[in-house]
């Protein structure tokens, strides 16, 4: 009986120093940062928008006679030079006109001699009074009506020759066949408007790049600013560029509005083809070995923390992770912000130093089960900064540093 007491008291005794461990215990909750470092480096401010490559110069070759396609002596990727015949059209309806014109000009001109001898022989007759004056000047009005049609069948004649020239197709410029629309044997038609049979560009040793550039982003672009470009064809090889023209007619799509702008690119390798879709970078500033804050710092806000008043725009409050890991204080420090890229931020002033680590996130606690390891149903803190059973000194709850909450850019 004395030894079952002894065990009871025993137990007692164990429970009474778990109940005051667990009264008495330090309830401040351990903080595990998520961290980056602040570092020098490069950092540009860039506009990012989307384009397709085209040629600076290209002319679309087409015919003013209709015809059907008797002879094709260029094809696609041919270079061809100033004056070269890239096409025949059957000839044969051409020379028949051109033949009947001929000959409706030499029979104009022989009515007109016979007019012009019929006036001479009436001059000498009106003088002696043998023909009224009336048919003198009858037979005049018709010798100069005999004229005019002599020049009407040259005029004729004249056009039918054209068009006989017009059945060969020359190319108009020196330059490479981007675009073919005719084949062998093909009927072409004429008749209300110029229908295209070649496209020649000039030039592929200099291409340009029509952008679509965001109406909130426009004014920050210029001509002559410097312009990186890639496309899907070369992976992750940069391809410079320079603005050349900001165009001013607007485009809308879906209530989006959009301004053309041309960047000239050279193109000495002949890697950029015709068509080509690009992602391009306009370059607004670049600054070299300076402060670089990493962009997740401007969104971590502390527990509890209340946002600071009178900052100005480009102003901001991050935090540093000071003391040990496991049980470390997020201490705020106010900064001055420059330009930023999607990664990093530039900073221009403030108690900010390289080699400090500032936090981005609060690391989710691992907790185990047992006799004491809390009460049931108890809440931990997340990485968005979710508050656990009392409030810390620092948590993880997210805000900007600004009104907008995006890293400042000036």
């Amino acid at each position: 009986m004395t030894r079952r007491r002894g065990i009871i008291l025993l137990v007692a005794v164990v429970a009474a120093v778990a109940l005051g461990w667990w009264l008495t215990r330090d309830r401040t909750p351990v903080q595990a940062f998520e961290t980056a470092e602040v570092r020098r480096g490069s950092l540009t401010d860039a506009i990012t928008a989307n384009g397709v490559i085209n040629p600076i110069s290209v002319i679309n070759v087409g015919t003013q006679v209709s015809g059907t396609v008797q002879e094709l002596n260029a094809d696609f990727n041919d270079r061809v030079r100033e004056g070269q015949i890239l096409l025949r059209l059957d000839p044969a309806l051409f020379a028949s006109r051109l033949a009947a014109s001929d000959a409706q000009l030499a029979n104009a001109r022989a009515q007109a001699q016979l007019q012009t001898a019929n006036v001479r022989r009436a001059g000498e007759l009106v003088a002696k009074d043998y023909i009224s004056r009336q048919e003198y000047e009858t037979l005049v009005a018709s010798s100069r009506g005999s004229e005019a049609q002599v020049r009407q069948a040259a005029a004729q004649v004249a056009q039918d020759k054209a068009n006989l020239e017009f059945s060969v197709i020359r190319a108009p410029v020196s330059g490479v066949v981007i675009s073919r629309e005719v084949d062998l044997g093909q009927t072409v038609a004429a008749a209300f408007a110029t229908p295209v049979l070649f496209t020649i560009a000039r030039d592929l040793s200099k291409m340009q790049i029509a952008a679509s550039v965001a109406e909130a982003d426009v004014a920050r672009v210029q001509p002559g600013q410097r312009v990186v470009f890639t496309v899907d064809a070369y992976g992750t090889r940069e391809f410079p560029g320079t603005v050349s023209q900001i165009r001013l007619n607007p485009e809308t799509q879906q209530n989006v509005v959009t301004y053309t702008v041309i960047v000239d690119a050279a193109n000495p390798d002949g890697a950029l083809l015709p068509g080509m879709t690009v992602d391009a970078r306009f370059q607004v500033a670049t600054r070299t070995n300076v402060l670089l804050l990493p962009n997740g710092a401007l969104g971590f806000r502390p527990v509890g923390y209340k946002p600071e008043r009178g900052l100005a725009a480009d102003e901001a409050v991050v935090f540093v992770a000071e003391g040990e890991d496991g049980r470390q204080r997020a201490t705020p420090r106010r900064i001055r912000l420059g330009i930023n890229d999607a990664k990093a931020t530039e900073v221009v002033g403030g108690d900010l130093k390289a080699g400090e680590r500032v936090i981005t996130a609060v690391k989710v606690p691992e907790t185990g089960g047992g006799m004491f390891s809390g009460p049931p149903g108890g809440r931990r803190e997340s990485a968005g900064g979710g508050k656990g059973e009392e409030e810390g000194e620092a948590g993880g709850e997210a805000a900007s540093p600004r009104a907008g909450g995006s890293p400042h850019s000036l």
